[in-house]
């Protein structure tokens, strides 16, 4: 079985569709156990090594050998001006950061993923004691990732991150655990030193099996999103551009990604600048991108929309994600996808304090094709696909009534004997897709690759599966 989504471009003909925006869904705030935790430098008793979160970059792992989820996450461990400024005194000065700031890799694990712990691991000392969470210094962006694949059991656990010592350029380097919380010996990348002052969030990629690096670099003063690549997790590729922005007011700060039914998810988090009188100056939201084969370029699935939204207000009394957004990749939490994330309650640059959340979105309905007009009938027109079984399913929102499916011949042509409009009706199905039935079998198609024609009145459109795969050559 395949499955296809209405956000991405290649399976839709776009001469043959009508009074349709794509849509994205914004996320359900877990409002009831959220935030799960802040920054502890001013709670009592004091986590001193957490005077500033800032973007913290967080990777939430679900390890099921240990059957616990795992966060690591980046924080600034030493920073003489957050020291020195109460949060009273926050509210009436800018952050200015001096020279020297120290950054570092923090750890929390959570048994149901609500509750989480910042164990003392006694492996890293700060300011005379090893009572903290802390997993490394120096380490700024790191990305971490549990190798499902690895053979060696020293090297399940993998990391990306930019070591960042204060006073040099830095390097990038790797490093390898078998258990996720003892790290090996960073190795310095043998070649190759992007900026990579932001996430460097790392995977394998199913498609060719090679690890993958979404990292960032600097071109004509603008943050942009760029890959790198390694078979060995030693050796790294030149990074190149994947996804840029529209100028100084939507730059790519970081992105996470989900591999997920042939596609790559990226969770941009798009950074704000350039006029400091534009409301959002200086504020970064979480969009949504994708991209399909072997990662060749992401595209926003709706420029300018929020997948995560930002909450109400200003620091200091607006809400604790009121500023910032720096997403985790989604991990499957109940059937649904469950998107961590660090918000921060004021501007990028300025006094900020940061906390840990969560929120949720429906398996599958990550953006839809929706009216423009919600009074007039919408027209959905495909690109051609070959069906090898009977299965055909949407998954949609909206009265079925309201709408209707056809198997053309091709997309300016006409529908097909027994698969017209008038010889469709619909069959429950699971996971909230309905199933598609026409007159006559799928099979009887045999070589001929129909497009999909689909009319509706108010309704949302966001996948399509069942035993069909897209013949289009534009895809």
């Amino acid at each position: 079985m395949h499955k296809y989504f209405f956000f991405d471009r290649g399976i839709l003909q776009p001469q043959g569709m009508r009074n349709l925006r794509t849509t994205v869904c914004q996320v359900q705030k877990d409002t009831e156990t959220g935030p799960m935790f802040r920054e502890d430098y001013f709670s009592q008793p004091p986590r001193k090594w957490e005077v500033r979160y800032d973007n913290s970059y967080p990777n939430v792992i679900f390890d099921s050998e240990a059957k616990c989820y795992r966060l690591y996450y980046t924080l600034i461990v030493k920073d003489a001006v957050s020291e020195a400024t109460s949060l009273e005194q926050r509210a009436t000065q800018d952050y200015h950061p001096l020279p020297g700031r120290i950054v570092g890799l923090a750890y929390a694990e959570s048994s149901d993923g609500v509750h989480w712990e910042k164990p003392n691991l006694g492996l890293v000392e700060f300011e005379g004691s090893k009572e903290n969470n802390l997993l490394m210094l120096y380490a700024h962006g790191t990305g971490v990732f549990l190798d499902e694949q690895e053979l060696d059991p020293n090297r399940r656990y993998k990391l990306v991150t930019r070591m960042d010592y204060p006073g040099t350029r830095g390097n990038m380097a790797v490093s390898f655990s078998r258990d996720g919380i003892h790290w090996q010996t960073p190795i310095a990348w043998p070649k190759h030193n992007p900026q990579a002052d932001s996430h460097n969030f790392v995977f394998r990629d199913p498609a060719d099996n090679c690890f993958k690096l979404i990292t960032r670099i600097w071109k004509n003063g603008l943050r942009i999103s760029a890959l790198c690549e390694s078979s060995d997790f030693i050796h790294w590729s030149e990074p190149r551009e994947i996804l840029r922005g529209s100028g100084f007011h939507r730059q790519v700060y970081s992105m996470p990604v989900l591999c997920y039914e042939g596609l790559y998810l990226g969770l941009p988090s798009m950074y704000h600048e350039g006029d400091q009188e534009s409301e959002d100056f200086d504020t970064v939201d979480c969009e949504l991108a994708y991209a399909t084969t072997y990662l060749q370029a992401f595209e926003y699935v709706d420029a300018g929309s929020s997948l995560i939204p930002r909450g109400q207000g200003k620091y200091p009394t607006g809400a604790f994600d009121c500023g910032c957004i720096y997403a985790a990749a989604p991990v499957e939490i109940d059937g649904r996808w469950c998107i961590y994330y660090m918000g921060g309650n004021g501007q990028h640059t300025n006094f900020r304090e940061t906390s840990f959340a969560r929120a949720f979105l429906e398996k599958d309905k990550f953006a839809s094709l929706s009216p423009v007009h919600p009074d007039r009938e919408s027209l959905v027109s495909t690109m051609g696909f070959h069906f090898y079984g009977e299965t055909l399913e949407l998954l949609l929102e909206g009265d079925l009534s309201q709408i209707q499916v056809a198997l053309y011949n091709k997309w300016n042509g006409c529908a097909m004997p027994g698969y017209d409009f008038e010889n469709c009706h619909f069959a429950p199905s699971a996971d909230g897709y309905v199933r598609v039935c026409f007159d006559k079998p799928l099979l009887n198609l045999d070589i001929q690759n129909p497009c999909l024609m689909i009319r509706m009145k108010n309704c949302q459109l966001f996948a399509v599966r069942g035993d069909l795969i897209t013949v289009s050559t534009r895809y």
